[in-house]
């Protein structure tokens, strides 16, 4: 028996176009004093990244060729194919790279190799939907002699920030950031330096503030005003808004907010003309606020949810849905007096006609830091099988 460790060096999470460095090590677990301990053999051990795509058969109509053709090899054990006794398609991949040939492992020896590879910065971020789903994966596959071949799965989690792709970094070292004291190869460099990009156009993005008034009315007149000082925002910040209802003319009884994406396929891919919207909803504040002249909410953008994006198939879209009720009536009959005496009680009244009104307001959501998502990733960085 051999055991097979594969441990990502950084985390579960990774910005397209950063590199995935991953360290895999074959173990002989047997102590060399076992009566049964004898050398382990593997003739090969090859590693890949690749992304498989799954569609809601009910929800999206893929063409006929969207599929492809299987491939004849595919049954076949011995041959190293990533995304073997997976649902859906494989839509991207990088070139498969082999670690070794011909390993032999006395007891309770242990190698390790290292894997490294850029991720394609043009394909689409990890996300799960309700009609798509996108999933990485790093697949290690390592095969006996005369033996089928075992596959071990990383699954990592990619977010793709537009504007990396076509950013060129300075040809002479003298003028490109890097600190002295330290040797870097140039892979690494280049890649610490795509982080620090990244991190430096999230935070100029999402550092702008501009006041964003809103009167919010309905066909009765005015109910108050939202304010809002930003409308793009990164994963893991708050949504922050205040109401003012002391200037409007209808008295609003409750409101909600809710921060929601919604996931729409686009119209060549629909499996009817016409198909509603996904929604989801990831963030709610609710209030009652009758004789209420301020109020204000915050909602924070949950680290694992998924930054919007669009493709050829399927587009994720953030929002604010607000929804107000307001009095039917006059202010002065919201309230009736309880009694005569000079000290005078107030109590509210049983029943009151309402109306009910709703708003959107689209926001934009980018991705974060790699490292921060990786603390509340749902992946391991380590994974393991024996074989």
């Amino acid at each position: 028996m051999i055991e097979v460790l594969a441990k990502l060096g950084r985390g579960p999470v990774f910005l397209a176009g950063e590199l995935l460095e991953c360290v895999i090590t074959f173990t002989n677990p047997l102590s060399a004093s076992s009566t049964s301990a004898s050398s382990e053999m593997l003739a090969w051990a090859s590693a890949q990244i690749h992304c498989q795509f799954h569609a809601s058969e009910g929800r999206v109509a893929l063409p006929p060729s969207a599929g492809g053709k299987p491939d004849v090899q595919a049954e076949n054990e011995t041959v190293f194919v990533p995304n073997r006794g997976e649902r859906g398609q494989c839509i991207l991949s990088t070139p498969p790279k082999i670690l070794f040939c011909d390993l032999r492992l006395d007891p309770g020896e242990s190698k390790s190799y290292s894997y490294c590879e850029t991720l394609p910065v043009d394909g689409p971020p990890s996300f799960r939907g309700q009609s798509v789903k996108y999933v990485y994966k790093l697949t290690i596959g390592c095969q006996r002699v005369n033996s089928p071949i075992k596959l071990l799965r990383v699954p990592f989690r990619v977010l793709v920030l537009h504007g990396l792709k076509d950013y060129q970094f300075p040809q002479d070292e003298a003028v490109a950031p890097s600190n002295p004291f330290l040797e870097e190869e140039e892979g690494l460099k280049k890649d610490s330096r795509l982080a620090d990009l990244a991190t430096e156009l999230l935070m100029v993005a999402t550092s702008r503030r501009s006041l964003h008034l809103y009167n919010i009315s309905n066909t009765r007149g005015k109910v108050g005003t939202f304010c809002i000082f930003k409308t793009v925002y990164k994963i893991g910040e708050d949504v922050i808004g205040t109401f003012n209802f002391s200037e409007g003319d209808i008295p609003c009884l409750q409101y909600s907010v809710s921060l929601q994406t919604e996931e729409s396929i686009q119209e060549e891919f629909q499996r009817r003309r016409g198909q509603p919207v996904s929604y989801s909803t990831h963030a709610r504040h609710q209030e009652a606020c009758l004789h209420t002249a301020q109020s204000s909410f915050s909602l924070p953008v949950p680290l694992g949810s998924t930054p919007g994006f669009s493709t050829n198939i399927v587009s994720l879209k953030w929002r604010l849905h607000f929804e107000f009720v307001t009095s039917g009536e006059s202010a002065g009959t919201c309230v009736v007096r309880g009694g005569q005496s000079e000290a005078v009680t107030w109590t509210g009244v049983e029943q009151i006609n309402v109306d009910t009104f709703s708003w959107d307001l689209p926001i934009k959501v980018l991705p974060t830091n790699p490292i921060l998502a990786s603390y509340v990733s749902q992946f391991s960085s380590t994974n393991s099988i024996s074989i």
